[in-house]
């Protein structure tokens, strides 16, 4: 049973040893002070009413006649059962009566008899068709995302006078038509699909293959591809779709979510922060396929039963172990021929084994070691216990990596001024990456110099420690001290000439670099300036800064505990070389061999097209190392904790309807590919009411704004009804029943709707008793989307590269420190850089520090999924869109285009085009004559901002 404190009454067993109670005569039991209210609350039972002075009675009773606890009574945790919710009923689609009853002109379209039949019920009264410009422009935003042109606003004008229905449907079927079309609606399913191209958390690494999930979505939309599939794809493509690049490329939907680096990669799972990062890991999968495919919150169960929902820890827990066999990584995706990728995956699999052969070996020989060094390791170990020495330096200066060790790095101090120095120490630096410890990174080979030129090139240059001939033992604890001539200089040099080895690459570090001044004896290095070649610069861990911040270990404890700690150091190394472990070295030697052998051939392979997807099987990245397809353990967790491990758990689907197609057991031997396929075709049956509603709730939302069902992420008991149950089951029946699952089929049907064509006018009648606009009596006007007021300046200042789709994603930022925790400078771009003239769409999204601009006009918090936008009227908006760089550079560009058009020789002539481009209409004579007050005192520029800054632009009617 869950419960929230140290106390359970689940068992009598439970219960005393817990021990709240006290049989004792006169004494006190805990439980009954838990329950016993002060000023009118108690702890116990916690988000509820307390107990009343009855009840309490009762129980002291109980306790005070001993307890007595019925045998076999066991109080299990309550649960949720009922599955009698509207969201989980089977669809029931309405018939639709087409004949006009009600009023000779009533519309016979489907979507108006139910949408009117609600009008009529709460006595409202629909407003007007909007007028032709109105709708031209806002169907190109709302299907398309772009304003329409000049050009094909008159077109559309011109057939409407003529033949207005025949005009509007060509219209609606040239824009859905149109590859724009996927585009604009590609950016509602990636804002679900909780879609970035970083990882995200404290290092947040970009994921430069993550956009052909992107491409992807925005193919699979302008494909109108079906729906049960364009699921089964995001789910389980590789297995039920092999040899479809589609089938790898729509796992990017499991992988898209946040990715924590550090605790995969440097913790991992032997260390319980790293199994948090995994199970977390796969809580945003399970989660996002739950909240986004089914709109149910399947999450609610990790600590307890699920309070609302049919939704109990078992069913979580079971779809966890669904998951547990892949992880986030690269996945070739074409490229490669079937033999080839099957002889890449064998050699991926041999190295695999010989790595753990290789670790194996290497646990068997430090067990040996031990055998003799035991005595030593333990006076090592109680040293620094006793004395609370830190075993080295643990923040330092860390190079790049480098693939040979033969690479020269260096580090250097600028005094400021000529200094006297008589004695220089290195402190080596500390880190336990590869079990390496103290010494991490020292060089093999290296030397010091100083000279009074920052370049080291003129003949002040002196070699003052040279120990670059021959390999040196790495120093461990030991500092190196070198003394000095007492000789002036400003610059002091450190060159690793041969670098110290990891794992598979080669780096240089240390800990501090501390330089004494020969008279007075201070440390003159101290927060001097330091340069280097290169530098990972991770703070506070690393940074070159480190290397005079004047810290070292020798200043945590007194020079007699380190002396020792230094000979007892010493000693064991001594001990290790006069042992003979040939034996493992010679094995090891081979595995090596080995591995390099086939770390070879497998270079040899050409790279592949590739996608930020799920995956078994990939390059080990530190600590971070691929399943093979053999799922983990997976436990039901007691209170969600992971040192609270229950009984090991199966793949399992949760039945959250009535239907034999929802049972929740998955075979044993299934794999981990086949239980992801199992999954994927629970999610797309036909008896899954879920599934069909949540799809038919988001495509009404993206045609009106506003959802059937406002928490489209949640149908359950804690999300609300709708507002329309009759037109949302209409709507699902129609998508599940139709041979083709046609998205955009269902997208023709709503814009080609009356309700869709309202104009967005105000009524006080109807915003009396609809004030919300729930019903629809009017059509809801909303502000440009963030992607869409970009998109606009672009287009109106005559730049966008409309046609330049797909690929890897243009950046509108400068990216700094890349290595490690990378900086990304939006500041720093040029917004009139040609790259960056493309949709927004196609724009590197980072979650860690997102596009000031886009976040400020309410665009998706790329790390959740984000069914429905904000939309926020603030002053910060207004400044950002008057002010903005992009706004400046495009405003010029704007009025540059309406100079230059050709038979715009008038200002008047001038403004008409401007208001067309930004308004999709003429101005009215007032206006025209503001407007040319405008541009005749502060120029076409001004103008052309002023118009991007106007309602009529920013907003949809």
């Amino acid at each position: 049973m869950d419960r929230s404190g140290d106390v359970s009454l689940a068992t009598a067993t439970d219960l005393i040893d817990s021990g709240a109670i006290s049989i004792e005569p006169g004494e006190t039991s805990r439980l009954i002070e838990l329950i016993t209210p002060t000023d009118g609350s108690a702890e116990m039972p916690q988000d509820a009413p307390p107990l009343s002075p009855a009840e309490i009675d009762v129980l002291s009773r109980w306790i005070a006649s001993g307890a007595n606890w019925p045998e076999d009574v066991i109080l299990i945790e309550p649960s949720i059962s009922d599955r009698d919710w509207w969201s989980l009923r089977p669809l029931a689609a309405p018939v639709i009566d087409p004949t006009p009853t009600i009023a000779p002109n009533a519309s016979t379209h489907p979507i108006d008899v139910l949408v009117d039949a609600k009008l009529r019920e709460n006595d409202l009264r629909p407003v007007g068709t909007a007028d032709p410009a109105t709708l031209v422009r806002r169907l190109h935003y709302d299907l398309t995302g772009l304003p329409p042109t000049p050009a094909e606003i008159q077109a559309y004008l011109e057939e409407d006078q003529s033949a207005p229905n025949i005009a509007y449907t060509t219209l609606v079927d040239r824009l859905l038509d149109s590859p724009r079309f996927g585009e604009k609606w590609g950016q509602h399913w990636l804002d679900v699909a909780r879609y970035a191209e970083t990882h995200g958390y404290d290092k947040d690494k970009p994921r430069n293959n993550a956009w052909p999930y992107r491409d992807y979505v925005i193919r699979s939309f302008n494909d109108d591809k079906p729906y049960w599939r364009f699921v089964q794809e995001q789910v389980a493509g590789d297995a039920l779709f092999p040899g479809d690049p589609d089938g790898i490329i729509g796992l990017g939907f499991l992988a898209a979510g946040p990715w924590d680096f550090i605790g995969h990669t440097e913790v991992g799972e032997a260390k319980l922060d790293g199994r948090i990062a995994k199970h977390l890991d796969r809580d945003e999968m399970v989660s996002a396929v739950f909240n986004v495919f089914m709109s149910t919150t399947v999450q609610c169960a990790q600590c307890h039963h699920h309070k609302f929902d049919p939704i109990r820890s078992d069913d979580y827990y079971r779809l966890h172990a669904v998951f547990a066999g892949i992880d986030r990584a690269d996945r070739v995706y074409a490229g490669l021929s079937p033999e080839q990728k099957q002889r890449q995956r064998r050699l991926t699999e041999q190295i695999a084994g010989l790595e753990k052969q290789q670790g194996e070996i290497q646990a068997e020989r430090d067990r040996a070691i031990g055998e003799h060094t035991a005595a030593h390791d333990r006076h090592i170990e109680e040293l620094i216990q006793r004395h609370g020495i830190e075993p080295s330096a643990t923040y330092g200066y860390h190079s790049h990596i480098a693939s040979a060790p033969d690479t020269t790095k260096w580090v250097q101090i600028d005094f400021g001024e000529p200094r006297s120095i008589s004695l220089i120490r290195l402190t080596p630096a500390f880190d336990n990456y590869n079990a390496i410890g103290a010494g991490f990174g020292f060089p093999r080979r290296y030397r010091i110099e100083t000279s009074n030129d920052a370049q080291f090139s003129d003949a002040s240059v002196r070699c003052v420690f040279d120990a670059s001939g021959e390999d040196q033992p790495n120093p461990k604890l030991e500092q190196i001290v070198v003394e000095t001539t007492g000789d002036s200089f400003r610059y002091l040099r450190v060159t690793a000439t041969k670098l110290s080895p990891r794992r598979n690459d080669f780096i240089f570090a240390l800990g501090e670099i501390e330089a004494l001044d020969s008279e007075s004896g201070e440390n003159v290095a101290l927060h001097a300036a330091v340069s280097s070649l290169d530098s990972i610069e991770a703070e506070p861990r690393w940074s070159v800064k480190n290397l005079t911040d004047g810290i070292v270990y020798r200043r945590v404890e007194g020079e007699s505990a380190i002396s020792n700690l230094i000979q007892w150091q010493r000693e064991r190394d001594e001990i290790l070389q006069k042992l003979d472990t040939s034996h493992f070295e010679s094995r090891l030697t081979k595995i090596a061999q080995s591995l390099d052998d086939l770390r070879t051939q497998l270079r040899q392979f050409p790279v592949g097209a590739k996608v930020y997807a799920v995956a078994t099987h990939f390059d080990a990245q530190g600590k971070f190392k691929p399943t093979e397809g053999k799922p983990r353990a997976i436990h039901l967790l007691h209170r969600g904790d992971l040192r609270s491990p229950g009984e090991r758990v199966a793949a399992g689907l949760p039945m959250l309807w009535h239907s034999k197609s929802s049972e929740p057991d998955l075979a044993d031997s299934e794999t981990e590919a086949e239980s992801r396929a199992s999954l994927a075709r629970y999610l797309t049956v036909r008896e899954n009411p879920l599934v069909w509603r949540s799809i038919a709730n988001r495509i009404w939302q993206w045609v009106f704004g506003k959802a059937l069902v406002s928490t489209p992420n949640d149908f359950g008991r804690m999300g609300t009804l709708p507002t329309n149950p009759e037109l949302l089951d209409y709507l699902a029946t129609r998508l599940r029943d139709d041979p083709q699952q046609s998205i955009k089929a269902i997208v023709r049907l709503l814009v080609t709707s009356r309700a869709y064509r309202r104009a967005s006018f105000h009524n006080e009648h109807n915003a009396a008793i609809d004030s919300n606009n729930t019903l629809l009596w009017r059509y809801n006007r909303r502000r440009l989307t963030a992607e869409e007021y970009r998109d606009s300046l672009l287009s109106i200042g005559g730049v966008l590269r409309v046609d330049e789709r797909g690929g890897p994603s243009f950046q509108d930022f400068v990216i700094e420190k890349p290595q490690h925790s990378p900086h990304y400078e939006y500041h720093l771009h040029d917004p009139n850089n040609p790259k960056s003239h493309r949709r927004s769409i196609y724009r590197f999204v980072v979650r860690s520090q997102p596009q000031p601009m886009m976040t400020t006009l309410d665009c998706a918090d790329p790390s959740i999924s984000v069914p429905q936008r904000d939309e926020s009227t603030t002053a910060l908006q207004a400044l950002t869109q008057w002010n903005h760089r992009l706004t400046e550079a495009m405003s010029k560009h704007f009025a540059a285009r309406i100079k230059t058009t050709p038979g715009m020789e008038t200002a008047d002539q001038q403004i008409d085009l401007a208001c067309v481009l930004t308004w999709g209409r003429s101005p009215d004579d007032h206006e025209r004559a503001m407007l040319r007050n405008l541009m005749q005192t502060h120029g076409e520029a001004t103008l052309a901002r002023v118009l991007l800054n106007t309602s009529q632009f920013i907003y949809v009617e």
